[in-house]
């Protein structure tokens, strides 16, 4: 993937052309419109509340029936993406250390899923809960 701290920026840009394209040979039926849903998803400012919403993104650039076909209709193959994902380099700083990046947004999921053993443990405004 790109990254800011990338020596060899034409080397990640070109891993990141590569996984576009193994990412849509991962998409088996209604391909472009799963494609570009995908692009609005990851490409929208802030959450995405609606499916009608994420229609008028840039990046989708056909029309909320569309969107609604490649939900419907449209089909992923998971072990090839499983796959390809696996054949992703991991990003790594200069002196080849790991460079992992997380979500600290401060939207609160007390609906959202833990792993099996795991509990959650919000804290809010440096207050645990």
């Amino acid at each position: 993937m790109v990254s800011v701290h990338d020596p060899d920026r034409d080397a990640a840009f070109g891993e990141l052309v590569r996984f576009r394209q193994e990412f849509y040979e991962c998409l088996t039926a209604r391909v472009d419109a799963l494609f570009e849903l995908a692009e609005a998803v990851l490409c929208t400012d802030g959450p995405v509340r609606s499916l009608v919403g994420l229609s008028l993104a840039p990046e989708h650039r056909r029309g909320h029936g569309a969107l609604y076909d490649a939900m419907n209709c449209g089909r992923i193959d998971v072990a090839r993406l499983r796959t390809t994902l696996a054949g992703v380099p991991l990003p790594r700083a200069t002196d080849g250390r790991l460079v992992l990046a997380v979500d600290v947004s401060p939207w609160l999921r007390p609906d959202g899923g833990c792993q099996v053993g795991c509990v959650q443990d919000p804290i809010v405004d440096g207050v645990r809960r």
